[in-house]
């Protein structure tokens, strides 16, 4: 019997709704030494938490992982504390500001003018794809319309669309997932360098704008923002649509193919989007920091104490969403999952990641109608503290 979460094994990610659906029942404020930190597992306790930015702050939640040694640490420097300026990692009236200049770029007329060009960059892959009849879907689909469709929004120029995904992926296995020593000052190496980068190109709108996010925070710097403040913002933001949204469109298709469900009715495409971020959601949680003893369901939560709210448990909590383990394609509060958070801390890109997702759902599944997992290949995914996703997909058409 599983007793602690266990980042460096298979099934923290794959499949730990057996160990959390226990938590829930018997241990709901659950102490986990491997963490370093208390665990919220309930629906009504996560959706609480985040909606208390009072007592659960968000200051510092994100900031260096606790994972590293002194000498990567040390290598790191001044930037050990990165992200700590960032919009998700602030409490107000800090929160307050960095949110309402971010706002700016995601207004409902932005994020909807994306759309088609999002539609167009699936389109553009598919073309090139689609006669080789089967891929890796992760490495060959998943990625590329997102990484493009955000590097045009932020400013970064196509020829170094590769050099930011690759430092991507290496800021979020230095930060968010187990790595050795050596590993680690590798990484750390990489992290600086991209850091570096994001620095030159802020520096670069400020002298010379266009029409891109760079340019757009750029110039609220010395009035509404800092320099940091915009390099944070960018370099997130890219983490985001590098990232985060290619594993919920891999893990989305994955459920799927496994559901006979490919592919879905155009009608029903809205809610069979939620319903795969409901079950195989790419974020797993949020750290917070409490900020006064808290007591919940009997338990003391200690002044200073981490705390995991983990959206993936409440996303499974048998009282919210009846038999949560089988997906439903039509189940009607679907959306009330919480991968993007709640409150203040809501994603403000949101709404751009569900417009993607549900847009290469409809060019994919019209495009690749035959799509099939290949037989025999084995499902794997990359280990992380908060994260799901894939490894690779084997598929064929």
């Amino acid at each position: 019997m599983i007793e602690d979460f266990d980042v460096g094994s298979d099934w923290h990610v794959a499949s730990p709704y057996p160990f959390l659906a226990r938590l829930r029942a018997e241990r709901p404020v659950f102490r986990s030494e491997h963490l370093g930190a208390y665990v919220l597992t309930r629906h009504a306790d996560v959706r609480a938490a985040y909606g208390d930015p009072r007592r659960f702050s968000s200051k510092g939640s994100l900031t260096i992982s606790r994972s590293l040694t002194r000498e990567t640490r040390d290598r790191l420097g001044e930037h050990g504390s990165f992200l700590s300026s960032f919009v998700a990692n602030v409490d107000p009236p800090d929160h307050t500001r960095l949110r309402r200049s971010v706002s700016r770029a995601f207004t409902p007329r932005a994020v909807a003018a994306m759309e088609e060009r999002f539609r167009r960059l699936n389109e553009d892959l598919l073309d090139r794809i689609g006669p080789r009849r089967a891929a890796d879907f992760v490495r060959d689909i998943g990625h590329e319309p997102s990484i493009k469709l955000t590097a045009r929004f932020i400013g970064v120029p196509e020829a170094d669309e590769d050099f930011v995904q690759a430092h991507v992926k290496d800021w979020f296995q230095l930060f968010l997932s187990p790595q050795p020593p050596g590993r680690q000052l590798e990484l750390a190496g990489s992290f600086l360098d991209y850091l570096d980068y994001v620095d030159r190109l802020v520096a670069a709108r400020a002298k010379e704008p266009r029409d891109d996010f760079t340019s757009l925070m750029t110039s609220l710097i010395g009035t509404e923002l800092t320099h940091r403040e915009v390099v944070e913002l960018i370099s997130t933001i890219l983490l985001g649509g590098n990232d985060t949204v290619p594993n919920q469109l891999g893990n989305t298709v994955l459920r799927l193919l496994r559901e006979n469900a490919w592919p879905v009715d155009p009608a029903r495409i809205r809610n069979a989007a939620e319903e795969c971020m409901r079950i195989d959601g790419a974020s797993l949680g949020s750290f917070r920091y409490v900020t006064t003893d808290v007591t919940l369901h009997g338990v003391t939560i200690p002044a200073g104490a981490l705390v995991l709210l983990s959206t993936d448990s409440a996303a499974h909590d048998e009282t919210v969403f009846p038999d949560p383990e089988r997906f439903v394609i039509d189940r009607p509060n679907a959306d009330a999952h919480l991968v993007f958070g709640y409150g203040i801390h809501f994603c403000v890109g949101a709404a751009l990641g569900r417009l993607q997702l549900r847009t290469a759902l409809e060019v994919l599944g019209r495009r690749l109608p035959t799509l099939r997992l290949v037989p025999g290949e084995p499902i794997a995914y990359r280990r992380s503290i908060v994260g799901r996703g894939l490894a690779a997909l084997a598929v064929e058409w």
